[in-house]
């Protein structure tokens, strides 16, 4: 049997909103998706799929392997994350059925539980030994179960986050990278490797727009630093000494010694920069491991793995995961399941590790992957630190004070996605030199307030 999460009341309480409001809150890009979609044959489902790379590898091996094996066809229709969001939001609230299985996350996955949106599911889970519940990541497993202590997804991969750093470039710099660094310390390491090579930036920090682009690496760094968005009674601190000596430290960090265009930087544009030798660190998510360490990379071998850098607190790594869930309304529920517990299986891990390389298999899920000798030799770089973080990701207590939502680099609530996407606009305009921390925190706070006391008052 799978073990449980108990949750607190006030989380359950504070996250109750009807679909609507729902619907509009994660509602982000108002783009129409792809693919062939139907609900006429009873034996295909169709699948609503966010377009990152271990996503698309899957849609290649699909038909080859699950298909042939099953019979199973499977429509997949593939999103950017934000239109991914507005498609499955419309969907799933309105429970039309159209898609069965879509790829969300553990921020949306406990909030469409509590609306009935998504079909629960331990007993397929634990009546299937082959699936074997207990391999999964524990603090991975937690965060995809809901208020009523059902898991509700399934992951196909986790991830936490880390610092990723040149260490042929720390050591021939006459430095050394602290077991356990401060986010000073890595500062004053990225001054001194600011310019240390012809062109090359001391770290890259994201600084795009998009709660999930600036906001999650630096909702950790505030975490950290002392602060947080909301206390435990919905009061919001984002004009706070804390919240601001963190914005303000990470701001002036990308600026002095960040990558060039930082306030159009996200993700994939420091992947690039750290693997195009273009920046000495690069703090972000463990999933970008592997991309490092990959054949065409030319960095590959020389990065070394920290965990992500803190100030108040033992450690700041987020917890996210994309997983799958299974809409409530669909009426091919067998046959989405059999595709759940596939892409989400070990069978599936070692699947990717012999066809495509073990460097590009969806882990971060299952402790088996961890000890399997093929995928040590390949990436064992970086699977160890990435166990590591996720298993020390805190998301019910992530700073110094106890908090009204879970979440990490976000904070568990539907509002979120909206409050989140208006305050990175101001962060990254700061990071632009448009306006300074402080103002930007003023607007940012009047944000957060309007959500504040729309909980404060329930």
């Amino acid at each position: 049997m799978r073990a449980r999460s108990p949750r607190q009341g006030r989380t359950g309480r504070a996250i109750g909103l009807t679909s609507v409001a729902l619907a509009l809150s994660l509602s982000i890009a108002g783009c129409s998706g792809a693919g062939n979609v139907g609900k006429g044959d009873a034996n295909a489902i169709n699948v609503l799929m966010v377009n990152n790379p271990q996503m698309v590898d899957l849609q290649r091996l699909t038909a080859k392997h699950f298909t042939k094996d099953t019979g199973i066809k499977v429509n997949f229709t593939v999103l950017p994350e934000d239109d991914l969001r507005d498609k499955m939001s419309q969907d799933f609230s309105s429970q039309a059925g159209q898609y069965d299985v879509a790829s969300l996350s553990n921020y949306e996955t406990p909030i469409y539980a509590r609306n009935g949106w998504l079909a629960p599911l331990d007993e397929r889970a634990d009546k299937d030994p082959e699936f074997n519940s207990s391999d999964i990541l524990a603090p991975v497993q937690k965060s995809l179960t809901a208020a009523d202590d059902k898991v509700y997804a399934e992951p196909f991969y986790g991830e936490s986050s880390f610092l990723m750093y040149r260490k042929d470039l720390v050591e021939a710099a006459g430095l050394t990278m602290p077991k356990n660094p401060t986010w000073h310390q890595v500062a004053d390491i990225a001054g001194k490797l600011d310019g240390y090579r012809k062109g090359m930036k001391g770290i890259c920090l994201r600084g795009q727009v998009g709660w999930g682009q600036v906001v999650a690496p630096l909702s950790t760094v505030v975490n950290t630093f002392g602060g947080t968005w909301f206390t435990k009674d919905w009061q919001a601190k984002l004009d706070s000494p804390e919240f601001t000596k963190a914005t303000q430290f990470y701001v002036d960090l990308v600026r002095k010694h960040g990558e060039a265009g930082a306030p159009q930087a996200g993700y994939a544009e420091c992947l690039n920069n750290m693997q195009q030798g273009k920046v000495a660190m690069w703090y972000d998510a463990t999933a970008g491991a592997g991309s490092l360490e990959s054949s065409d990379s030319k960095v590959a071998g020389k990065i070394g793995y920290a965990p992500a850098p803190v100030e108040r607190t033992d450690s700041s790594g987020w917890l996210y995961t994309w997983a799958w869930g299974l809409q409530k309304a669909s009426t091919h529920q067998d046959a989405a399941w059999k595709f759940i517990r596939w892409a989400s299986s070990k069978e599936y891990e070692q699947l990717v590790g012999r066809t495509l390389g073990w460097e590009k298999v969806p882990g971060g899920k299952r402790a088996s992957l961890y000890r399997n000798p093929q995928y040590l030799k390949e990436a064992g770089a970086f699977a160890h630190a990435t166990q590591h973080a996720i298993s020390s990701a805190r998301p019910n207590d992530p700073g110094v004070q106890p908090r009204p939502a879970p979440g990490i680099q976000f904070v568990g609530i539907p509002e979120f996605a909206d409050l989140g996407t208006k305050v990175s606009n101001e962060i990254s305009s700061a990071i632009a030199g448009k306006q300074t921390v402080p103002e930007a925190l003023k607007k940012s706070q009047r944000l957060a307030q309007e959500v504040s006391d729309a909980y404060a008052n329930r």
